[in-house]
């Protein structure tokens, strides 16, 4: 019994060992944001196109992926909401460079892009005010136990949050860097 035991311990640590982690990464993303994805309005003028980005080893059971940028840093007294888009289908473990144009057809087939800070759906590149410190704009992909989040492109960020919040099974972050 005793050799019985030891067997399935070092069987379930071996599982534990080998367990991969749920991660993002981007191929164009490094340390700082190049202006190719910086916003191109209140007085930043770059490129406003959103990073390709790609995640790995999502959890058992998730049913879709959403993904968001955050400015905790923004002077607003509640962050600034750059970029939210779900309901993107399990089967997709990347967004392409430009998903974040709406209009471009770039974002996976049945995606939802939701409503910015900047009062638009679809990415908004960094802008932080001049002479700030650098901003640590916050990536994350959200692996989700629903199909759909139950909510439209005219929901708020806070909204839309809400409800990742409610059917997050795990999360990857990665954080991303800017100042002008």
């Amino acid at each position: 019994m005793k050799t019985f035991f030891l067997f399935v311990l070092a069987i379930s640590l071996g599982l534990i060992a080998n367990a991969q982690t749920f991660t993002l990464k981007s191929t164009d993303l490094g340390g700082q944001f190049t202006n190719q994805f910086i916003a191109n309005t209140f007085g930043c003028s770059g490129g406003n196109k959103s990073p390709q980005l790609e995640w790995q080893n999502a959890p058992a059971g998730t049913q879709s992926f959403a993904v968001t940028i955050y400015d905790p840093q923004a002077p607003t007294g509640s962050g600034w909401w750059h970029w939210i888009i779900f309901d993107i289908p399990a089967s997709v473990h990347e967004l392409k460079q430009g998903a974040g144009n709406p209009s471009a057809g770039i974002a996976p087939a049945g995606t939802i892009q939701g409503i910015t800070d900047f009062g638009v759906t679809g990415y908004g590149g960094p802008c932080p005010p001049e002479n700030d410190a650098p901003h640590g704009y916050v990536i994350t992909v959200y692996a989700l136990k629903s199909t759909k989040l139950g909510v439209d492109n005219k929901a708020s960020a806070a909204l839309a949050g809400f409800m990742l919040n409610q059917n997050v099974i795990a999360k990857a972050s990665l954080v991303v860097y800017y100042k002008r």
